[in-house]
């Protein structure tokens, strides 16, 4: 790994840590084996050490535009991972459910749907919603 990649590696797990969590990313890291520590490695220096690091958006905005990004790419197991982040970044249930209401209207009804299901289910996990069945 060059080193600015390394240093981008350093500045980045820490950020990663805290907005998704150690416990999740520890064993992200631990799980990997030497194939998928590449991706471990190159994720945390460019997303987290890049892109996070990047002082410019603070950490409630970044987790908005990911919830917003990541509807619009149907990706829903990171959808999942990103409202816990949003939660851990201070966003609020109502700035979430704002946002995916926002995308769907920009990316369809299916996508939103996918989007709300999953962020309810982590909503209601984290004990930010109670408990009721999603319709």
């Amino acid at each position: 790994m060059a080193n600015e990649d390394s240093a981008l590696f350093d500045k980045g797990l820490p950020i990663r840590r805290e907005v998704l969590g150690a416990e999740y990313v520890d064993a992200s890291m631990a799980n990997a084996d030497e194939f998928m520590m590449s991706f471990q490695r190159a994720t945390t220096a460019w997303a987290w050490g890049w892109a996070w690091g990047d002082e410019t958006l603070n950490r409630k905005t970044r987790s908005l535009l990911n919830l917003a990004m990541l509807t619009a790419l149907g990706k829903t197991p990171e959808i999942k991972l990103h409202v816990k982040g949003a939660l851990n970044n201070g966003v609020t249930v109502d700035e979430i459910k704002a946002t995916l209401l926002h995308a769907t209207a920009y990316c369809g009804i299916p996508a939103g749907l996918d989007a709300f299901k999953a962020a309810h289910e982590v909503l209601v996990k984290e004990g930010a919603l109670p408990p009721k069945a999603a319709e």
